[in-house]
């Protein structure tokens, strides 16, 4: 029988997300042991202790279906930012919810602004729903705000901001995003993607949420993948004004974040003594990175999440191939639109000094022509 059934036309041809190589998968392919993982923006640093406390005291009500409304959680996350219950969604990892975002506001005849190098899903979830996609050039790494206002028109539904960016990690700052705010038209709605917000220390960094009472039209998305180290059990969630957050309930799935996850992001967030030792860690690891490869002759963008993006000034496939050989796996620039570069997770004391070893050996072996 020839295979006649087809899918709805806005699916054909998408690409598809290729995530980093898996440990396992390196240690088998290349015959190596000792392999670290710098491609995903994990934390390294693991969770906090109280997590695996609270998951271990959870294991019993597996055959519950989890709180649908996730109640606990949506109250513990009001009191830790002082807003409303009501403010609150959580979905599957913040992955979830805009997918949810690109199901509510989009389809055929509407538009979506973004930046041309930024987090991948924006994109496809917005193709998926026919929309028309408005993809802005980036500058030295930032969203260009100016050029999205003038992108805007009537049939602009929404406009994606990743703060920081994902995969340069520079920021919009508090003034650039104010004013922005106060130019976009009502009908528009603005994501706030801070997935990285626990990390940045710069005081120039936008305090969202309390643009929500000026700004009806933002919502903020945050995730416990990140800082938080839970980015096995997927449970992110966003802030906004309620009106905007019905449609994403109406059409999110029932019991979208399983149990065990909700028991994990209620002890992570309890524990902000762990928050503040990964963020001060990071920042030691970042600039070691960052005077290491100076002495290399590389750059990279001024990053306030937990990775930079160095340009190799190079095609930065052969060297990604080489440090996998050596059992070191990042991000190849290649993947995410900016060929010359590679992106690399801020690990561990003992994991930086290791890939900026591999990284000087594999640039003395491949010296520029």
């Amino acid at each position: 029988m020839t295979l006649s059934i087809r899918p709805k036309p806005t699916v054909i041809g998408l690409p598809m997300y290729q995530p980093g190589k898996p440990i396992k998968e390196v240690q088998r392919e290349y015959g190596l042991r000792d392999v670290i993982k710098l491609a995903s923006n994990e934390n390294p640093f693991g969770c906090s202790p109280k997590v695996k406390e609270a998951i271990q005291q959870a294991l019993d009500h597996l055959p519950v279906y989890p709180d649908g409304a996730f109640r606990e959680l949506k109250q513990a996350l009001a009191q830790f930012y002082q807003i409303g219950e009501e403010q609150v969604i959580v979905g599957n990892g913040s992955d979830e919810i805009v997918e949810l975002i690109a199901r509510a506001y989009l389809q055929p005849g509407t538009e979506t602004i973004m930046a041309d190098i930024t987090f991948p899903r924006y994109k496809t979830n917005a193709q998926i729903e026919g929309a028309d996609v408005i993809e802005i050039p980036s500058r030295e790494g930032r969203h260009d705000l100016t050029e999205m206002l003038k992108a805007v028109t009537d049939k602009t539904r929404v406009i994606w901001i990743c703060n920081p960016n994902n995969p340069t990690g520079c920021i919009v700052t508090k003034a650039e995003f104010s004013a922005f705010l106060s130019q976009v038209p009502a009908h528009v709605l603005v994501v706030a993607d801070e997935a990285y917000y626990e990390y940045v220390v710069d005081e120039a960094y936008p305090d969202s949420l309390s643009l929500l009472r000026e700004y009806p039209n933002l919502i903020v998305l945050r995730t416990f993948s990140k800082i938080y180290g839970l980015a096995a059990l997927r449970v992110g969630y966003a802030i906004a004004h309620p009106e905007v957050l019905d449609p994403l309930h109406r059409v999110r799935e029932p019991f979208n974040v399983n149990h065990l996850a909700q028991v994990a992001a209620l002890a992570a967030l309890s524990d902000q003594d762990f928050v503040r030792h990964c963020r001060a860690q990071n920042r030691e690891g970042m600039q070691l990175i960052q005077e290491r490869i100076q002495k290399m002759n590389l750059t990279a963008y001024p990053s306030e999440a937990n990775f930079l993006l160095i340009d190799l000034k190079r095609p930065a496939g052969p060297v990604f191939e080489a440090l996998l050989r050596q059992g070191i796996i990042v991000r190849s620039g290649e993947a995410l639109g900016i060929p010359t570069t590679i992106r690399v997770t801020i690990g561990t004391r003992e994991e930086n000094l290791r890939f900026l070893e591999a990284l000087e050996s594999v640039l003395e072996a491949r010296p520029l022509s």
